[in-house]
């Protein structure tokens, strides 16, 4: 690779992670995972905090993911996340893990965990370990079926996994904030529109003014930063704020 080749891939991971700077929500980055994990020439990503060595299940842990439910559902039954190979060098190093599920079976002693994968067309990847500003670890993964990453994907890809998940802490914290300043009754109001009430009927539920109730679901849009009441309701139930 000349030396023009390798700027260009590097503006290319600075405007991806400028991009990523300014995603508000986790499933925009979500979306931004998913094209990335594709441009790399994968299939599956995952964002997860490092599990402990007590942890049973993967799925209670995992951030964000386009695993199949079927996949993560058959990894978590199995049992395979205190034996994973992966986990327990990751827990132990601060450097990428690359692996093939073929490797992972051999050290195991049985196909059980290549046959779930393979099955899905996950074959190997690369796992990255990354942290937040508060040094809660996590790791970043990238898998498809003959994965194989040169020295400048790899390092392309590390960059990029830091950003993200300290991306998706800061937009963790912004909505514990958020979480905190609405009140009881604003809460109350977005539970009965999410129900698709009107402004009149959840006055007369919660024996308020109609006027009242449009007060709080007005303060409750502009604390969610929503642009309307449906994009409120919808922030809301994403934060499960409400039910």
């Amino acid at each position: 690779m000349d030396k023009t080749e390798s700027f260009d891939a590097t503006s290319s991971v600075a405007a991806r992670v400028a991009e990523l700077k300014s995603l508000p929500t986790q499933f925009d980055i979500f979306r931004f995972m998913r094209r990335i994990t594709e441009s790399y020439g994968c299939r599956m990503f995952i964002v997860c905090e490092l599990p402990s060595t007590t942890t049973l299940e993967l799925s209670g842990n995992t951030i964000i993911t386009n695993w199949p439910s079927e996949l993560m559902s058959n990894f978590d039954q199995a049992g395979l996340l205190q034996t994973s190979p992966v986990l327990q060098r990751l827990r132990t190093s601060t450097l990428p893990v690359t692996y093939s599920m073929a490797e992972i079976a051999l050290a195991r002693g049985n196909m059980v965990s290549c046959e779930i994968f393979q099955r899905f067309g996950m074959g190997g990847g690369v796992f990255f370990p990354v942290h937040d500003a508060a040094g809660k670890r996590g790791t970043v993964g990238f898998s498809g079926e003959g994965v194989l990453f040169t020295v400048l994907q790899m390092l392309e890809l590390f960059y990029i996994s830091v950003h993200v998940y300290q991306r998706l802490a800061e937009i963790r914290d912004i909505d514990i904030k958020v979480t905190e300043h609405l009140s009881d009754r604003e809460l109350d109001c977005l539970n009965w529109t999410s129900a698709g009430k009107t402004s009149a009927e959840i006055a007369e539920i919660l024996t308020l003014s109609e006027h009242t109730v449009n007060h709080y679901l007005n303060r409750a849009t502009k604390k969610l930063d929503a642009v309307n009441r449906t994009q409120a309701v919808a922030k809301a139930l994403r934060l499960k704020l409400i039910a």
